[in-house]
């Protein structure tokens, strides 16, 4: 059996007793802490029969790996990621058009927190990344997520390649975003339909078996000296366009 994972910051913990209160086995509040934020999570904990310890920071500091817990840390049943069956479960599910993130070897838990945030703050369905060589589900990544990870499926398969042909059978148009002559600017596609944006990784961008299964590329057009961005940055830029043009519809 998997050991539990201990998942820390106010609205990380807020959401997964929102939403997933099944999961969570106790909870650890900071004894010199007081204010509405935690008490309002402290009683929902208690409101789903939930035991409530107060100790001190260096516990919490303990429990969350020193990370930055925010008073209060949860330990809850180890995360299960999903796979491309209950994939093709959400596609059979949806009513309308498919808003899809698919992240290519993004290793750094910070860059996928914060992928998942924006992605949870436009509408995206479900993001989707490779089992292997890159960042799992962490408690790191679901602090810097702020709650989106809680609420936003997040797909693990085991070979990203077959995963973009079973979009591609299911009418999701897959753009990749890339710095290629053939690539185009983000701002002249349209993203309106059945889409899924993929992101490769910083410096190496998109594996070559991935930008080939793409049915276009994209760039995005930068005007100073900066050659690139950093990958939450630019997953942000990609999905806010096609969030923009599919408002418009």
């Amino acid at each position: 059996m998997a050991k539990p994972d201990h998942i820390y910051g106010l609205h990380t913990v807020q959401a997964l007793l929102t939403h997933h209160p099944e999961q969570v086995l106790d909870l650890f509040v900071l004894n010199s802490r007081e204010d509405e934020r935690l008490q309002a999570i402290t009683q929902l904990a208690q409101q789903h029969g939930l035991a409530v310890q107060t100790v001190s920071r260096d516990k919490l500091d303990q429990l969350a790996n020193n990370g930055q817990h925010q008073g209060i840390v949860a330990r809850a049943r180890a995360h299960v990621p999903l796979n491309e069956h209950d994939l093709d479960d959400l596609l059979a599910r949806l009513k309308e058009p498919a808003f899809l993130l698919v992240l290519d070897n993004i290793t750094d838990p910070h860059n996928l927190g914060a992928c998942l945030r924006t992605a949870e703050s436009v509408g995206v369905h479900g993001v989707i990344a490779p089992r292997d060589k890159s960042a799992a589900l962490t408690p790191v990544a679901r602090k810097t997520a702020s709650g989106a990870a809680e609420v936003l499926p997040f797909f693990q398969v085991t070979n990203l390649a077959r995963t973009l042909k079973q979009l591609a059978d299911a009418g999701v148009w897959c753009v990749g975003t890339a710095l290629t002559p053939e690539a185009k600017p983000i701002y002249d596609l349209d993203l309106k339909g059945s889409l899924a944006i993929v992101m490769g990784a910083e410096g190496t961008g998109m594996r070559r078996l991935t930008r080939e299964h793409c049915d276009s590329l994209a760039y995005i057009p930068m005007q100073g000296s900066v050659q690139s961005l950093n990958v939450s940055v630019a997953t942000g830029v990609a999905l806010y366009e096609a969030f923009r043009q599919r408002r418009a519809v």
